[in-house]
């Protein structure tokens, strides 16, 4: 028996495999197919890679669960569209459970297989199915790159940490230079933050106010002396925790993003030292949510944003 065999390992936990598989930058691409009736199909995915020059191999791969899985299975050809960085918007367009024709007021061609082509990529590749493997809760399919083409000059959409990397470092320069007033950052925390509190005092579940409440635990465990990297890492969870609790998929974005904005003000803009008496405050926070009481923890949340700035 190996020795790694030997070793009891703890279970691995899917939503810290996907936070950590998101430190691996990605670019963004919509995967297109045709349907048996010939109606185009197509999805947002960052799971595309190439896989050999000779032949020329690409694959992507599709959770099981997708409703086009289908679709796809039963296609012989796909198409792999490349975003740009100004294609943001019909990323969340393809991404969108809500949105039953994705292709209505998209501009797109016919290309020479017959798969649907976005205009305005940085790149197309058409492609004959050349193998399809089912690998746990994904099916990973592989093409045969038959045509492709090159297309705008722009910067790739990449997406990193749960947000596109473009949003990212726009905000990381505007925090660095000075550009975002200090009162409408606090407005933006309170308001966000207190409507996923609201939210959080309905939906969330036990294993997430816990999550919350580790996370303040983890906050006051800091010797005088931690390391500035372990104080952001620390605050973030806090305000990550509330965000997982309020099941709100488009709040937890801008929630991301906001974490990028106290990330950069910790890092470059704000004296960071031992705040002892924010302690009670965070506790007030996790107390509300667990008693369900939305009026205490917003105010609680207030309460927190009016004393670090006085501080």
């Amino acid at each position: 028996m190996s020795e790694l065999a030997e070793h009891v390992l703890p279970a691995i936990e899917p939503v810290l495999l996907r936070q950590l598989l998101g430190c691996f930058p990605t670019g963004v691409a919509v995967i297109t197919t045709r349907s048996a009736d010939g109606t185009p199909a197509g999805l947002t995915c960052n799971s595309f890679s190439s896989v050999s020059l000779e032949p020329p191999l690409v694959l992507f791969s599709l959770r099981k669960a997708s409703r086009l899985l289908a679709t796809f299975e039963g296609a012989d050809g796909f198409a792999i569209n490349i975003l740009s960085e100004q294609q943001d918007a019909l990323s969340g367009r393809f991404a969108s459970s809500k949105i039953d024709n994705k292709f209505e007021g998209v501009a797109w061609r016919e290309g020479p297989l017959g798969m649907p082509l976005i205009d305005d990529c940085l790149a197309s590749f058409e492609c004959s199915v050349f193998a399809a493997h089912e690998a746990g809760d994904h099916t990973i399919f592989i093409g045969q790159v038959r045509h492709m083409s090159g297309g705008a000059s722009d910067q790739a959409l990449v997406f990193y940490k749960g947000a596109y990397m473009m949003l990212a470092e726009s905000l990381r320069k505007l925090v660095v230079q000075g550009e975002l007033d200090t009162a409408d950052i606090d407005e933006a925390y309170r308001t966000l933050y207190g409507t996923l509190l609201r939210l959080a005092c309905e939906r969330a579940d036990d294993a997430e106010l816990d999550a919350v409440q580790a996370a303040v635990d983890a906050i006051e465990a800091h010797p005088d002396d931690a390391p500035l990297k372990d104080r952001i890492a620390s605050a973030s969870t806090f305000f990550s925790a509330i965000a997982a609790a309020g099941h709100n998929g488009a709040l937890t974005l801008m929630a991301q993003t906001m974490t990028t904005v106290l990330r950069e003000r910790m890092t470059h803009v704000m004296p960071v030292r031992p705040r002892p008496d924010l302690y009670p405050l965070r506790r007030n926070i996790a107390n509300s949510l667990r008693q369900r009481d939305a009026d205490g923890a917003t105010a609680a949340l207030n309460e927190l944003i009016t004393q670090l700035r006085r501080g």
